[in-house]
């Protein structure tokens, strides 16, 4: 089943326990259905208690499903034990304070009886969660990829830069204090249009002590790991310009020099590392996308619904559930 077609049938989802009997028992049969349950009068059999639930317990019959694709590909490790037991830990540290209310806050929000029934539900959501990044990483388009690359991925830069750090002086307003510092830094880009040297000019200005001493001399940096307006500006920066205007982070001005760069990396060494990029993107961005990629998932495993009314009750689940995700 776990190979190749997954078929959803009526024995699936009647319960072991209502089928088997003690030992030489014969199984009773009622209209050509096995007996699950006898009173006085009256027998019902596990088709009839079947029909009854198989709308209103969908989520039940899921979790089997998942639990077959997932349990053998994702098998348990010392992370999903960490993650697990974090979970649970911070639900007993909130509710935990005796056993009756953890007890009730485990039935009331998780729809569980035990911490044994709460930790394997953790543990199907833990393995989701990887197999959602698996799937939307596996079903990125090789345009979408490429044009990443071509956009965000840059071959190391050498900068270097003269920070002007905004710090209110005396009776200074913060908006003075920020004009002053702005002022400052168009001051030193003049400096440096009349020919003084970046460096000496880092050494004499610059608030950044770690650098000032070396001319402001940053080495070689990625520039997505800086802020975001001072990687830009690198970016745009041809090797041996600096910027025209001062670069504002939550640390002041800068004004920025470009000394050197290296060649980018090719795509094939960085793919794996865009694909991660671009699922997390995707998923943080449209949060129906989860439930649209098991619902995905289990399609690519040819699932077959040999029953419409379950078949539509599982649509009508995962339809809500998206539509509840997207508000």
């Amino acid at each position: 089943m776990k190979k190749g077609k997954l078929l959803i049938c009526l024995g699936t989802v009647l319960a072991v326990s209502a089928l088997t009997t003690g030992c030489g028992r014969e199984i009773e049969v009622k209209n050509g259905s096995k007996v699950a349950v006898s009173l006085e009068n009256d027998k019902f059999t596990a088709t009839e208690y079947y029909e009854k639930i198989k709308e209103n317990n969908i989520s039940v019959l899921v979790d089997m499903i998942d639990h077959s694709l997932l349990d053998e590909k994702y098998k348990a490790d010392d992370k999903e034990k960490e993650s697990i037991d974090n979970q649970v830990n911070q639900i007993k540290s909130y509710y935990g304070q005796d056993e009756d209310s953890y007890t009730s806050v485990l039935r009331q929000y998780f729809g569980v009886e035990t911490e044994e029934e709460l930790r394997e539900k953790l543990s199907l959501e833990y393995k989701r969660n990887l197999a959602v990044k698996d799937y939307v990483k596996e079903h990125l388009g090789k345009e979408e990829i490429k044009k990443y690359y071509n956009d965000n991925i840059y071959g190391e830069v050498k900068a270097s830069h003269i920070l002007i750090a905004i710090e209110k002086e005396g009776e200074e307003t913060d908006e003075d204090a920020d004009k002053r510092a702005k002022e400052q830094a168009e001051s030193i880009i003049k400096e440096l249009e009349d020919g003084k040297k970046f460096d000496s000019l880092a050494k004499k200005h610059s608030a950044d002590k770690t650098t000032s001493a070396n001319g402001g001399d940053l080495g070689f940096i990625d520039v997505n790991d800086v802020p975001e307006n001072f990687g830009n500006a690198l970016k745009s920066l041809k090797v041996g310009e600096y910027t025209k205007e001062p670069i504002k982070t939550e640390l002041g001005y800068h004004i920025i020099l470009k000394v050197e760069e290296k060649e980018k990396p090719k795509l094939k060494e960085v793919q794996d590392d865009i694909k991660t990029t671009l699922s997390e993107q995707k998923l943080k961005e449209d949060s129906s996308l989860y439930y649209e990629a098991l619902k995905g998932l289990r399609e690519d495993n040819k699932i077959e619904w040999n029953d419409d009314v379950l078949k539509k009750a599982y649509n009508d689940y995962m339809n809500n559930l998206m539509k509840t995700a997207k508000k």
